[in-house]
């Protein structure tokens, strides 16, 4: 049987829509809004006035890809660390206030790249705006007004019963409308709620009614699983409209986890180059192989490739060898051993105890050809894992 070679299949897909053309700022070197490209944050879960431990999660952030990390500071002794950290890490750090305005002032004058301000819970915040817009014009940083539905201001509390999406944008545009009554307009703005049909709402409502950059955010979560699944369904459903500039997923667990789900879902939706993907059968009565076991091996031994690569790793002969031809690399399994593909092609057939290996082998291979060095020890996001 003579083999087809079809070339390797482009891994970059067409953005699902055009975004939403808001006005741009620069947050320290990444541009937000605009054209530039939907950026991906997270907070840190440190003391802040710990800078060494501070510090040591920003660069794990950074490694993972994080382009934008905001700091708590709840204290004095938080604020006053906020110069080392600012000038220390190595992409922009935005403080995230509340309750004290002193500490906004603060985290300005420390060089921090933008300030996030809650105004449903700073005391007197509305008398603070013209100072805080005369400041962070001064010192060219932008502020991002903060809405919750859990800290919402008390009197829209009292107007509307409840956190609703016209809660949310009333607060948010309220308070843009006090920064441009002083000239400030280097702004964006999130509208949070843990309810993440509440927050689509409430954003595809804020985009009609203003051209400012969009911070998205599903707060409160919930663990890992959960959080997922919120953070996906809300960021799908208003990116796919074209809705969103920066985004950060609320995960309770580790820092690093939310880089890792907010780089998938715009690699997803077609919004960022896909680095590498693993396409696995979910496995049924069909397959002769351990398939799941196959597909996290093959995974945890390409943890940290960064290349533009899909790899199939497919159980049984339905669908195996078409997914494993369409893929950059693949292989389709069955009676103990694997036909491995490489661009289209059958290079080799292996038994099912060197499938790993090999797969690993060629990838490895197909790296160093486009160019790419190859260092596995470094720490990166794990590659996106499909099942069909």
């Amino acid at each position: 049987m003579t083999s087809v070679a079809l070339g390797i299949p482009s891994v970059r897909t067409k953005p699902i829509a055009e975004r939403r053309r808001s006005r741009q700022i620069m947050v320290g070197s990444v541009p937000v809004g605009g054209d530039a490209p939907v950026s991906v944050q997270s907070m840190t879960t440190t003391v802040t006035a710990d800078v060494n431990a501070t510090l040591q999660q920003i660069a794990a952030l950074t490694a993972s890809g994080c382009q934008i990390v905001r700091v708590a500071v709840p204290s004095q002794d938080d604020a006053e660390a906020l110069p080392i950290i600012a000038k220390k890490s190595q992409i922009p750090v935005i403080a995230d206030i509340h309750f004290q305005p002193k500490y906004v002032f603060a985290a300005i004058e420390a060089g921090c790249a933008a300030v996030r301000v809650n105004p449903g819970n700073i005391k007197k915040f509305d008398d603070k705006v013209g100072e805080i817009a005369r400041a962070a014009a001064d010192h060219g940083v932008p502020i991002r007004i903060g809405v919750n539905a859990g800290s919402l201001d008390p009197r829209l509390l009292q107007k509307y019963g409840k956190a609703t999406p016209e809660a949310l944008v009333d607060s948010a545009l309220w308070e843009c409308s006090l920064f441009e009554e002083h000239g400030f307009r280097d702004i964006k703005i999130s509208v949070k709620h843990n309810d993440p049909v509440v927050m689509v709402q409430a954003y595809r409502l804020l985009a009609q009614k203003c051209d400012y950059p969009l911070h998205l955010g599903v707060t409160e979560a919930g663990p890992a699983f959960q959080g997922t699944i919120k953070s996906a369904v809300a960021f799908g459903a208003l990116l796919a409209e074209g809705i969103g500039d920066t985004i950060r997923v609320s995960l309770s667990a580790p820092p690093v986890e939310e880089i890792k789900v907010g780089i998938g879902i715009l690699e997803s939706l077609g919004l960022r180059e896909r680095g590498l993907e693993i396409v696995s059968c979910p496995s049924c009565g069909r397959a002769q192989v351990d398939v799941y076991t196959l597909a996290e091996q093959v995974q945890a031994g390409l943890e940290g490739l960064k290349v533009p690569l899909r790899v199939a790793v497919m159980g049984c002969v339905v669908n195996g060898p078409g997914e494993a031809r369409e893929a950059d690399l693949g292989v389709a399994s069955g009676n103990g051993k694997g036909q491995i593909f490489v661009k289209g092609e059958v290079i080799k057939t292996v038994p099912e105890s060197q499938i790993v290996e090999t797969l690993i082998e060629e990838a490895l291979r197909l790296a160093e050809e486009m160019g790419v060095e190859v260092d596995l020890d470094e720490a990166a996001p794990g590659p996106e894992v499909v099942v069909g």
